[in-house]
């Protein structure tokens, strides 16, 4: 896929306002709109519905953390796809398990505060991770290249892993709330 900051016109940051992001989409959406090219050539039609498609895609990318840090790595030339990062510390592995473990009880018992709580004190951990993500991904900001400097990434795959599994259990405690109400 193209470079989704380009094609929204956005400067490449991982920490990004959703507000301004949304905006943009909008913007850009209107000037592609299908009925402004109603009375243009059937290419300039295509090529309209080509870059509407673009920026939704793009404006997908960008407002999901683990696709948006992705594609930060991208413009540098780094890939970091789902299952490439490093195994988690086992530490880590077993705090999940415990999680989920805790959240299996409480959605079995129908306990719904239970399970509010749980999602909260998920929510925070997801907080925490973005915000470690943020200060890894930091030296690729505005750059097109990979920062030279040794570690300049140290923890990013870490983090992104951890981020990924706090996505998982956040939609598994929205499912089990789903089914309490």
């Amino acid at each position: 896929m193209s470079d989704p900051f380009e094609i929204l016109g956005l400067e490449p940051r991982f920490k990004l306002d959703l507000g301004a992001l949304e905006a943009r989409h909008r913007e850009l959406s209107r000037a592609l709109h299908p009925d402004r090219y109603a009375g243009g050539g059937a290419a300039e039609r295509r090529q309209a519905l080509s870059r509407a498609i673009e920026v939704n895609d793009a404006l997908r990318v960008l407002k999901d953390p683990v696709r948006r840090a992705q594609a930060l790595l991208a413009r540098s030339g780094l890939s970091l796809e789902e299952g490439r990062e490093p195994q988690a510390a086992p530490a880590f592995l077993m705090d999940v398990l415990e999680l989920r473990e805790e959240l299996s009880v409480a959605g079995r018992a129908k306990d719904g505060a239970a399970v509010r709580r749980l999602g909260e004190s998920i929510a925070a951990r997801e907080s925490q991770v973005l915000e470690a993500l943020a200060l890894g991904l930091a030296p690729l900001e505005g750059r097109d290249t990979a920062p030279t400097e040794p570690g300049a990434l140290r923890g990013v795959s870490e983090k992104l892993g951890e981020l990924r599994f706090f996505q998982r259990l956040l939609s598994e405690v929205r499912a089990i709330e789903d089914e309490l109400l």
